[in-house]
């Protein structure tokens, strides 16, 4: 029996022009995943994430408080759908400035309100956002990354580097979830949570979801995010 341990990655830059690259917090956020699971003597057989700056970020943080220098194995299937593109797909052009300012409490809700109906129509494929795959090939594109762990890597320990989409639809894969459960799933996950899978060569089967053990306290309290 294998573990596999599903990692989103740290706070990032939300509301920013980019928001692909992690914030300081995020970066103290994963340096000290990588210090908690040094401290407790767990190594990595193998090393996958995928292709964006945050999840390449993510990985290089989690090594330097770890101490590791693995190379990690891509892959494009666990990136992350576009937010903003999802969100276009629903709101008229003429109305996008009114969302607002997303770092504003009344911004981020609307921002998330319009994210969980595009989410909702993109999976029961009524709308196409712009740039993006169809919501089957991105479900093949996470689920083949699972593939290959249970084929490749049998009774080993293994880190996936993602995002809360693919994470969230990973889980909802392997229990069989409803697309509005799975939604539900990637709206709650936070910055650097942590997700495990045992797996044996037929099947994934859950563990944990979303846990943040390396938080754990009070001094880490004002580390917990979500975006």
């Amino acid at each position: 029996m294998g573990t596999l341990y599903l990692v989103r990655h740290g706070q990032a830059s939300f509301g920013a022009e980019n928001y692909d690259q992690l914030s300081e917090l995020g970066q103290r956020q994963c340096e000290r995943l990588g210090r908690y699971w040094a401290e407790r003597g767990l190594r990595f057989d193998a090393v996958i994430r995928g292709t964006l700056q945050r999840h390449a970020q993510t990985w290089d943080a989690i090594a330097q408080g770890a101490g590791w220098t693995q190379t990690p194995l891509e892959w494009p299937g666990l990136n992350e759908y576009d937010s903003h593109a999802v969100i276009r797909a629903v709101l008229p052009c003429r109305r996008e400035a009114s969302l607002g300012d997303p770092a504003t409490p009344e911004g981020y809700r609307a921002h998330f309100r319009l994210l969980r109906d595009g989410l909702a129509q993109w999976m029961g494929g009524t709308v196409s956002p712009e740039g993006m795959p169809a919501y089957t090939d991105f479900v093949h594109g996470v689920t083949s990354a699972l593939d290959h762990v249970r084929r490749e890597h049998v009774g080993q320990k293994v880190l996936i580097v993602s995002s809360g989409g693919p994470i969230s639809t990973a889980v909802g894969h392997v229990l069989g979830l409803s697309p509005d459960a799975t939604i539900e799933l990637n709206m709650r996950i936070r910055n650097s949570a942590v997700t495990e899978f045992v797996f044996n060569p037929k099947r994934h089967s859950l563990l944990s979801y979303n846990t943040l053990p390396h938080l754990d306290g009070a001094a880490y309290e004002s580390w917990v995010t979500y975006a």
